[in-house]
């Protein structure tokens, strides 16, 4: 197995703090404070399980952030 690889933190976010904004302005807050990706989910969204460093999720119902989570 080769070395894992040196990877930069992850920012330091209090992820409740997105809940309840619209999800324009939580966009742009989450890649101010450092997010590489930023992904806008509906509510009950068929997704993946896979974990990618440097995202930060949202599920958004009618525009506004209810819940949120890294990765």
């Amino acid at each position: 197995m080769g070395p894992v690889p040196n990877l930069p933190a992850e920012p330091d976010d209090d992820l409740d703090s997105y809940v309840g904004l619209d999800a324009h302005t939580a966009e742009e807050r989450a890649r101010a404070r450092g997010w590489s990706t930023v992904r806008t989910l509906p509510p009950g969204a068929i997704i993946t399980m896979e974990y990618l460093r440097g995202r930060i999720d949202f599920e958004v119902d009618e525009g506004t952030v209810k819940r949120c989570w890294r990765g």
